[in-house]
């Protein structure tokens, strides 16, 4: 453990990255062009990743590199790729969420240490002890855990732990969210979010931002999370540009810097700096242990900045309002208008005061603001300030210049020289690679003054541009001879070049060598059959009144879903239903009910039960010692790609119950693999858009909530949990032949939505199911579209 916390800084462009260096920062994490959760930012390449690795170490701090989508199957070839280069840049953590990714690394990569993404939703000591036996070396825990479950976490784990400080939140607990996904096949999952938590709602006739988060602010918190054991933390923003992060950086850096008797003025000095930072209200989220009335406000816009008012009027080229506080010329605007669109960014260049021009307005003034021409924008139209003055002036230009600069530590060698008359003998290692090249000389006796041992490391100590610095020198065998400077320079310059190119070939054959292995690794597709076995179907209930459905011939196994109030009601159910009855352990187990539920799962096995599904890496040591067990993965340990499947598989998974948002193709690629039937194709259910530890004040659940453009969601409250799900249910009913075409011989019918099987919409879903049809209102969801 480092003895002060790290500060780790976000990154999404070079400027942004230098920024958050110059500012403090102990470490930044960024993110590739590909395979990164924040898509949409600039991001980087392999090359540009080897400079900026270069930089940090030069300058003592770290770089991680954030790799954490979920992978497609397809994918994977490419990935290797990137973790092979990856491996030889030296980068000093991979952050992931993709159990394939890490069982790739672990495999073919180990020098990679194994950071698990804040979406592997780590939320309790089973889960970070379980990430440990997986080879991981940190975890980085969920935004929804308060300080005392954070030190709970740390009595019972030895991990490193890391949590977010600053930043924007997310509703769904940890990121993992299907709303972008499900309106648009752009998966949050896989790092392209579209926001829809920040849009616009109507509940009746009531409009509202009831997803929208405030940002996360723990900068009078810092010591206590340091008590609770986090030793790195984390600021989120890689979609941020580098003013902010140079300011946020800096604010923190204040407050991690100073003692405790100055504590005080420095939270007072990091506080002023935040202000011109321009992000949204600001919580403590959960920390405090309570939810703040301020972590969600349906009337306040989701948008960054500080709002200053409205448009009275639209004229000449400009926008007339009043503003709230105080507005200098260079302050960056974003205008949004009522109908919830993106908006209109612009800088203030001309300010206008009762017709004058001025450098700055006071709070109150009725201010006259030059916009772009073609901007539509209206009176009511609300402005909001997103920048002020710069804190970062840096041009990419020179960004890049200061890491062109950057040169790698050099080599360290260690060489040892023997001369005889006619020869000189040279060895060197280096990198785990050795050299001997023999010279020819030309020397003559010396009677005085002979080469020696002192002459030689002066020669050889330079390295010039060789990427080399000598270590030590060993003399064997020396000759009473003289050689001349100008053949002992000759010879350094050679030995040096081809002890250069021989690390370079033994470089590029280990890393030849060690991708073939991986290629190798990847399971390889196979033909196809069709349907050679009848298929299977396990139906999703909520009431175990409805087991007797186990009777029915249709049906091999029931999913109910792990309560308490569940397990009650079924202490005589018939032995020939037990091994067909699957249990479904929730999804959140927070540190307080771990051993409940641990008590809970030893009585439901003397009880005879031997099938649950898992939904979190937590999970697992639930189960950890006992044998003749079935378990399965469910949606929330994703299997988009057989390498995650085989990760899982290697903890003492049998089956897969695969994510709903798959796609087409990918499922396929899936499909084609050689599982002997353990992957579970989803064909019907409920789509749970949102689950948070958030609650929706205002809103009952059971209420309906629509978007702008026509779409209804569901709100409920399960288990102290906002379940958010879409009205329209999910259906590829009418789609089996096809699925079973591709491979598929296993699915899952959800019917616990729904009143279950006996309801009137769960014999409409069955009849479906038994003839293969179409079942009307439903979606594809990825399915046709495909999974972006």
């Amino acid at each position: 453990m480092p003895d002060k916390p790290e500060l780790l800084a976000p990154a999404g462009s070079i400027e942004a990255f230098i920024a958050a260096l110059d500012a403090g920062a102990d470490a930044v994490y960024c993110g590739l062009t590909e395979f990164s959760a924040r898509a949409k930012a600039k991001n980087f390449t392999l090359t540009e990743i080897a400079q900026m690795t270069v930089y940090a170490h030069q300058k003592g701090r770290r770089l991680y590199l954030a790799c954490n989508t979920l992978i497609k199957e397809a994918e994977l070839p490419r990935v290797l790729d990137i973790l092979a280069g990856l491996a030889d840049i030296g980068v000093d953590a991979l952050i992931i969420q993709d159990a394939g990714l890490g069982r790739l690394v672990r495999r073919f990569f180990p020098s990679l240490p194994l950071h698990a993404s804040t979406q592997m939703t780590i939320h309790n000591s089973a889960g970070v002890n379980q990430l440990q036996k997986m080879g991981f070396s940190r975890a980085v825990l969920a935004r929804e855990l308060t300080l005392d479950e954070i030190a709970a976490i740390r009595a019972r784990s030895t991990l490193e732990l890391e949590h977010f400080v600053h930043g924007a939140l997310c509703f769904s607990i940890s990121g993992q969210c299907l709303f972008s996904s499900y309106l648009s096949g752009a998966s949050g999952n896989r790092g392209r979010c579209a926001q829809p938590c920040r849009r616009l709602y109507t509940l009746h006739d009531r409009p509202g931002y009831f997803f929208s988060t405030s940002d996360l602010c723990a900068i009078d918190l810092l010591p206590q999370l340091a008590a609770a054991g986090v030793m790195s933390f984390k600021i989120e923003g890689r979609m941020k540009n580098a003013e902010y992060v140079a300011r946020v950086v800096a604010a923190y850096r204040l407050m991690l810097d100073a003692n405790a008797a100055d504590r005080k003025k420095a939270l007072t000095a990091a506080r002023e700096e935040l202000q011109e930072s321009f992000g949204r209200v600001a919580t403590h989220g959960f920390l405090t242990g309570f939810v703040p009335n301020d972590l969600t406000h349906s009337g306040r816009h989701g948008t960054l900045g500080r709002a200053l008012g409205e448009i009275t009027r639209v004229a000449g080229g400009s926008i007339f309002f009043k503003t709230d506080e105080k507005l200098h010329v260079g302050d960056r605007l974003r205008i949004l208008p009522k109908n919830d669109q993106t908006g209109t960014g612009c800088t203030v260049v001309n300010l206008f005061v009762n017709g004058r021009p001025v450098k700055a307005a006071a709070a109150g003034d009725t201010v006259q603001v030059a916009v772009p021409a073609g901007t539509g924008l209206r009176t009511g139209d609300a402005v909001y300030k997103t920048g002020g003055s710069q804190a970062f002036t840096l041009s990419t230009e020179a960004c890049q210049r200061r890491l062109a600069a950057a040169q790698p530590a050099p080599l360290l060698v260690r060489l040892r020289c023997s001369v005889t008359a006619e020869l000189l003998t040279v060895s060197a290692s280096a990198a785990g690679s050795s050299h001997t090249a023999t010279y020819p000389l030309s020397s003559i006796p010396a009677e005085q003054n002979p080469l020696n041992a002192e002459t030689l490391r002066k020669v050889f100590s330079r390295t010039g541009n060789t990427p080399f610095s000598l270590a030590s020198l060993q003399v064997g065998e020396l000759a009473p001879v003289v050689i001349a400077p100008a053949r002992l320079k000759e010879i350094r310059r050679d030995f040096y070049g081809r002890l250069r190119d021989v690390l370079n070939a033994a470089r590029t054959t280990a890393d030849k060598e060690r991708r073939a292995l991986a290629q190798a690794a990847l399971l390889p597709p196979q033909p196809v059959a069709g349907p050679t076995t009848a298929p299977e179907f396990t139906v999703a209930i909520n009431n175990p009144a409805d087991l007797a459905f186990l009777d029915e011939p249709l049906i091999s196994q029931v999913l109910l879903a792990c309560t308490p109030d569940n397990v009650r009601k079924i202490e005589r159910l018939p032995d020939h239903w037990k091994s067909r009855l699957i249990w479904d352990i929730p999804c959140f187990i927070f540190e307080r009910e771990w051993s409940d539920y641990r008590l809970g799962i030893k009585k439901l096995r003397d009880l005879g039960f031997a099938c649950f599904r898992l939904n979190n890496p937590g999970h697992l040591p639930l189960f950890a010692g006992r044998e003749n067990l079935r378990l399965a993965a469910g949606d929330r340990l994703p299997v988009l790609n057989s390498q995650a499947a085989l990760a899982w598989r290697e903890e003492g998974i049998n089956d897969f119950f695969l994510p709903a948002e798959n796609d087409r193709p990918n499922l396929a690629d899936l499909l084609s693999r050689p599982w002997d039937r353990s992957l579970i194709v989803p064909v019907y259910g409920r789509v749970v858009v949102l689950l948070s530890r958030i609650p929706v004040r205002g809103v009952k659940p059971g209420s309906t909530l629509r978007s702008a453009g026509g779409e209804s969601f569901r709100l409920d409250q399960r288990d102290d949990l906002t379940v958010v799900s879409a009205d329209t249910d999910f259906s590829l009913l009418g789609r089996l032949a096809e699925l079973q075409a591709m491979g598929a011989s296993r699915f899952l019918v959800d019917l616990a939505h729904c009143g279950g099987p006996f309801s009137a919409r769960g014999r409409e879903v069955l009849a479906a199911l038994e003839k293969d049809t179409l079942l009307a209102d439903t979606t594809l969801f990825n399915f046709d579209r495909g999974l972006a």
